[in-house]
């Protein structure tokens, strides 16, 4: 309840490590974390101290992570944050770990491509069904059909066809 909650912003610095566990599937990956700061002198952006954090990722989010991250990716980490002091071989170490709650590509340094995962259907469901020939539902058509308005949205009152299929409904009327 009193737990530490951070948002960081930087670049994965290590390939994504992905983990089937007795308690779930596991991912963790190195987040480094650059300040930057406007030297006055040069008059430029300069890079200040860079922070490493170890981020863990649990059941369906480590399962995105490992199919979505690569190494130097911008993201944003929101998480618990876990500071652990240890003694290792006479030296105390000091490291910090995020608990992941949510992971996302950082949209103000690239771009990306969001696809929906199926929901609680095992990985061995999905590789057994395209094993036997069950063909994988497409990806619905996303383009604006041909005479839809600029916004994407039907005039009330006509009749829509969803992408995939030929059946037709009606959109809800504005109130």
């Amino acid at each position: 309840m009193n737990e530490t909650m951070v948002c960081a912003v930087g670049n994965v610095a290590t390939q994504p490590v992905y983990r089937e566990l007795s308690a779930g599937a596991s991912a963790r990956f190195r987040l480094a974390v650059t300040s930057r700061y406007w030297d006055r002198e040069k008059s430029t952006w300069a890079d200040g101290h860079t922070n490493f954090f170890t981020v863990w990722a649990n059941r369906q989010l480590a399962m995105n992570v490992a199919a979505s991250l690569n190494v130097g990716e911008a993201v944003i980490v929101q998480g618990r944050l876990k500071v652990r002091a240890e003694a290792r071989e006479g030296q105390n170490w000091t490291s910090a770990d995020i608990d992941a709650v949510a992971i996302g590509h950082d949209l103000a340094r690239g771009t990306s491509a969001f696809r929906r995962t199926a929901r609680a259907e095992p990985a061995t469901a999905v590789a057994t069904a395209t094993a036997v020939g069950v063909p994988a539902e497409p990806e619905p058509d996303w383009h604006t059909p041909v005479g839809q308005n600029p916004t994407g949205q039907t005039p009330v009152g006509q009749p829509v066809t969803e992408p995939g299929s030929s059946r037709r409904r009606r959109p809800a009327a504005v109130t």
